[in-house]
């Protein structure tokens, strides 16, 4: 299984605001597994890190738990902040 968070976005506390599972180093993994895996957290969106191309470059995969969605606000916000978090870095 891959590494992840929930991360709440629009909050300051946790179990408040929008969540969004964030899966970390994503690049073995195809499209249906990650559509799998999304319906099985139940969430509006769950996110799929991938490795980085070239730098300053990020690679995210967004689904629903019955599609993948080629943009959406609250996910790429969650996973920001969970990259930042997982990098220690106070900026992306």
């Amino acid at each position: 299984m891959h590494r992840y968070v929930v991360i709440d976005a629009f909050a300051s506390e946790p179990l408040q605001g929008n969540p969004v599972a964030v899966f970390f180093d994503c690049d073995d993994l195809s499209g249906e597994r990650m559509q799998r895996m999304a319906r099985e957290m139940n969430l509006s969106e769950s996110t799929f890190v991938l490795r980085p191309q070239q730098d300053g470059d990020a690679r995210i995969r967004i689904f629903t738990p019955v599609n993948e969605l080629p943009f959406a606000g609250h996910p790429l916000l969650g996973t920001a902040i969970a990259l930042g978090a997982e990098t220690d870095k106070d900026r992306l």
